[in-house]
């Protein structure tokens, strides 16, 4: 094994046990949170029933809620280390079955738009770094202030208005037309055609976050001596732009595990607008459900997503800056 090839795994490595304590302490704070918010879970079984001292107590028994915090604790974090979500009071299936049948809906929704929009933003920006100040930076970076700061659900519900109620162009709600009933290629269609709206309401914030990291690391790499010296000896502004690009797009590889944070986060509320039918939606109907294993299996589910994006990152952004390796 070559001297930089151990040096990247021992990189890896650090990252990697550096990433445990860390999940740890989420999980540990999700219990707290989740348990400690007012409200019980007992209510939700009876409804409108006002049910007896003796009845709610013998609930609370089965459902292990009358044992002390920190038993609950530790009985949660060995279910947890088997693989273990737990049991959903509502739906009576096991959790990971309920995540395992969501996800997919939320990957599709957060990847792409996070495959498109960075693309564009990547894109966009190195474009308008080639001519700083000119009339097309300009617009671009009011359109990046006015992507960054508008809300995803006000967003939403604009477009939604706009280009499904007024216009009548897209789907308003849900993954695919239940009532056509299609399948193969048209059933990709439908799925695509709904895709539009949430996912590029989505990505309008990343958008905007890329095209101006990368208008200003293009900019910063355009005015290093290597380009003055590429130029110089007459290679083609093609080239020297590539060679620009490749040092150029590191910082925001850098922030792709910030932005699979906040994409969790966003697709929350934008599948609630556009009913999308993933983890966010799943959640929401948790929190008024008060089911605790639901909630805390998505938060554990979700933080570890987070964790292993901000890893990944951080080993890729090892891979293409080697003086990383060192800190």
């Amino acid at each position: 094994m070559s001297a930089q090839n151990a040096t990247l795994s021992t990189f890896i490595i650090r990252r990697f046990a550096a990433a445990v304590p860390m999940i740890v302490a989420v999980v540990t704070i999700n219990f707290l949170l989740i348990h400690l918010a007012p409200g019980d879970p007992t209510t939700v079984f009876f409804g409108d029933f006002v049910p007896s001292q003796e009845q709610v107590q013998e609930l609370s028994h089965r459902l292990g809620l009358d044992r002390p915090l920190y038993v609950q604790y530790f009985t949660y974090l060995a279910t947890l280390l088997q693989g273990d979500l737990g049991f959903s009071y509502v739906a009576q299936t096991p959790v990971l079955s309920l995540i395992v049948g969501r996800v997919g809906a939320t990957a599709l929704l957060m990847l792409s738009s996070l495959a498109v929009f960075t693309a564009l933003g990547v894109s966009l920006g190195s474009l308008v770094a080639r001519r700083p100040y000119s009339p097309a930076d300009n617009v671009n970076a009011v359109l990046s202030l006015v992507g960054y700061s508008i809300p995803v659900f006000w967003l939403g519900q604009i477009a939604l208005l706009l280009f499904s109620l007024q216009l009548g162009v897209l789907p308003t709600q849900g993954m695919v037309n239940v009532r056509a009933g299609y399948q193969g290629w048209d059933h990709v269609k439908d799925v695509a055609l709904h895709l539009v709206l949430p996912a590029t309401v989505l990505g309008m914030r990343y958008l905007a976050i890329n095209s101006r990291l990368m208008r200003a690391s293009m900019i910063e790499a355009l005015g290093q001596d290597y380009v003055v010296a590429a130029r110089a000896k007459g290679l083609r502004e093609r080239t020297v732009q590539f060679h620009a690009f490749r040092n150029a797009v590191i910082p925001v590889v850098t922030i792709l595990g910030t932005n699979i944070g906040e994409l969790l986060s966003g697709s929350v509320l934008i599948e609630i607008v556009f009913g999308w039918p993933g983890l966010g939606r799943l959640m929401y109907d948790a929190i008024f459900a008060r089911d605790y294993p639901v909630l805390m299996g998505l938060f554990v589910f979700i933080s570890v997503g987070v964790v292993i994006a901000n890893l990944v990152t951080d080993v890729a952004y090892g891979a293409l800056d080697p003086r990383v390796r060192r800190t």
